[in-house]
């Protein structure tokens, strides 16, 4: 039987890895035995306990060859609450990327670096140089509360915003796992230095007397099953929805007052992405409106609702785990009900706010205080040296020579800030001469606001491409865009290489899902400013079939947009059915080419990259360019 403060858990039999945490010792077993064997990967109840730690177990699918062991590699995550990755740490991740990973660290959606490639030989080595360098993996996968999200946006003047970055901070604090499992493992017993906890945290923590808690235990929140599935929350503040707010399990958002003191929180709970096709009982859900609390009580209320979701969670179908299902399932008012019985107390109501909108931070921008932060995109959050984009090598000399910290964007990108304006020539030099764009307008729009996920060869979930196809995918929807005369318009695409929708496609304007080999699920109609979930249009297209499917819903939001409607707000409001009637009796004007597929031509690598690098400079399309260029070869040798 699952340990719980009520008497809620189901008859029916729990899940198999309720039965693993349970026999872990708090997250210690099998993983501290096998950690010491001489093999090349864990078995699968190790793997299931290596997640708490931070680590997924991986194979690189494109070196698979039948009859041979699996390339098998372990996927580090970094818990960097708010995005703070401060400078000590960041050579640290460099150093072991090179060392021990695959040369690249990869900003996550979740304001996070991953080091892909490192061998389970190397794992106790790699976690415990991030810890001795002032990082954690801790709690950043599992079956537990994940990094919590903040605004990136270093503004000193607001105080909202650090406000949110404090709050991220101690929400996570209050969170994570007390065992002594991962300093016992990782370093041996030796806990590393780490900055002191904010007093009220450590009080919250302890304090009882409604549920909220199980005395005597070494996790007086989680118990010894810890959470059903995984718990996102975020921090953040009125009108700014960097954070995806709505696909979060928790969110707070910073109430203040007019002399910008904090006064408390509006909540919302119940956000969610995962699904599983052609699985109707799994969804994607947006975050409900649920309360007010007073600052005073905010931690009190955090742990009322990881409670509920703790004590009443489905814990025997992980697919239906999460509290999105949880509140769909008893409704808003009976879960407020029950909250409010760990709580303590009634709730307040949810407060007025403003409209959220997205925001990137791009570019060079002043800070409040006289000094300047500096946001830098990352196609796909993947930080990398590719012949003359050297974008690593630019991050390392930048922190090496200013002792600068970052943050880490919801959107895979990063914010250097806190830098000097005499500093800022000398910075700009260094990313110029690495290839790095800083300019937020040269970079093409639909790059900028595109997001994918790793998926192949490494992710174990992936059904298909994800970050090595979105380059490609990007530029033939421009392509598409300038011929049916759209040159001007962008919007929000996101990829995923499988359902479970880490890169947020849900919340796209335009989201690709992958459902097949080669083959991705299309949703359509999300907000530009991520606060709408989209739908799908389409359950599996070839990505050979991308231009003759997308050209009619093009042609028909060209013709009956109502003013600068977005592409996003214009399929929301004629509906699906609208836009498939239109292409079902959409006829193209000009028939560019009668194959069925589209004709293709490798490249090799440099010139694809001084090719991209041209485009960026010049504002064209890549196809546009080769174009130009082959008629004009071809020209002369006629």
């Amino acid at each position: 039987m699952i340990n719980s403060a009520s008497s809620s858990i189901s008859d029916r039999k729990p899940s198999k890895v309720e039965g693993i945490k349970e026999k872990s010792n708090f997250l210690r077993e099998p993983l501290a035995t096998e950690i010491l064997e001489d093999t090349t990967h864990f078995t699968e109840d190790s793997i299931q306990i290596l997640k708490f730690h931070g680590s997924y177990q991986q194979d690189n699918r494109d070196n698979r060859v039948k009859g041979q062991e699996k390339d098998y590699q372990m996927m580090l995550r970094t818990r960097n609450p708010g995005g703070l990755v401060p400078p000590q740490l960041y050579l640290a991740l460099d150093k072991l990327a090179d060392e021990y990973g695959n040369h690249t660290l990869r900003a996550t959606t979740r304001q996070g670096f991953q080091i892909h490639g490192v061998l389970k030989k190397n794992l106790k080595t790699v976690i415990g140089t991030i810890i001795e360098n002032l990082g954690s993996t801790l709690g950043a996968c599992g079956d537990i509360n994940r990094n919590v999200m903040a605004p990136p946006a270093p503004w000193k003047n607001r105080p909202e915003y650090q406000y949110a970055w404090e709050y991220a901070q101690n929400v996570a604090d209050l969170l994570s796992p007390q065992t002594g499992a991962y300093y016992e493992i990782w370093l041996d017993g030796e806990k590393a230095i780490t900055a002191q906890e904010h007093p009220e945290v450590k009080a919250a923590r302890q304090k009882n007397g409604t549920g909220t808690i199980f005395h005597d235990s070494v996790e007086p929140i989680y118990g010894t099953h810890y959470m059903p599935r995984k718990f996102k929350i975020c921090v953040t503040v009125p009108g700014d929805n960097s954070v995806d707010l709505y696909s979060q399990d928790l969110t707070l958002v910073v109430i203040t007052n007019e002399q910008g003191e904090l006064e408390g929180f509006n909540v919302f709970a119940g956000g969610g992405l995962g699904r599983t096709h052609n699985k109707e009982e799994t969804f994607a859900r947006l975050a409900d409106a649920i309360c007010y609390v007073d600052k005073k009580d905010v931690y009190e209320l955090v742990k009322a609702i990881v409670a509920t979701q703790r004590d009443y969670g489905d814990r025997t179908d992980r697919r239906h785990a999460r509290l999105k299902y949880l509140i769909q399932d008893w409704g808003v008012d009976r879960f407020r009900a029950k909250v409010e019985e760990y709580f303590g107390k009634k709730v307040k109501p949810f407060q007025e706010l403003p409209p959220f909108k997205y925001q990137d931070f791009l570019g060079w921008n002043e800070q409040g205080d006289g000094n300047l932060f500096l946001g830098i995109s990352i196609d796909n959050g993947r930080v990398k040296d590719e012949g003359k984009f050297q974008l690593k090598t630019a991050l390392r000399t930048i922190v090496e020579q200013f002792d600068l910290p970052m943050r880490l964007t919801p959107n895979q990108n990063l914010i250097f800030y806190d830098i000097l304006p005499k500093d800022r020539q000398t910075i700009q030099a260094i990313l110029e001469r690495s290839g790095v764009v800083t300019s937020p307008q040269t970079i093409p729009a639909l790059t900028r606001y595109a997001m994918a996920c790793p998926a192949l060869p490494t992710c174990g979930l992936a059904i298909t491409e994800s970050e090595r196809a979105i380059p490609g995918i990007l530029e033939r929807i421009r392509t598409l865009l300038d011929k049916v005369g759209l040159q001007k318009e962008h919007f929000v695409v996101r990829m995923t290489g499988c359902p479970n929708g880490c890169a947020r496609p849900y919340m796209a304007e335009l989201g690709f899902v992958g459902s097949a080999p080669e083959s991705y699920q299309v949703w359509l109609g999300g907000s530009p400013d991520q606060t709408r979930l989209a739908q799908p249009i389409i359950e599996k297209l070839h990505h050979d079939s991308l231009e003759s499917f997308l050209e009619p819903i093009f042609v028909f939001f060209k013709k009956s947009r109502q003013g600068k409607e977005s592409f996003g707000d214009f399929c929301d409001r004629v509906g699906l059915d609208a836009i498939r009637q239109f292409s079902s009796t959409y006829r193209p004007e000009e028939v560019v080419s009668t194959s069925k597929y589209r004709h293709r031509v490798s490249l090799h690598d440099d010139i694809y990259l001084q090719l991209k690098q041209s485009s960026v400079r010049l504002n064209k399309p890549m196809t546009q360019l080769v174009n130009e260029a082959l008629a004009t070869y071809l020209a002369q040798l006629d």
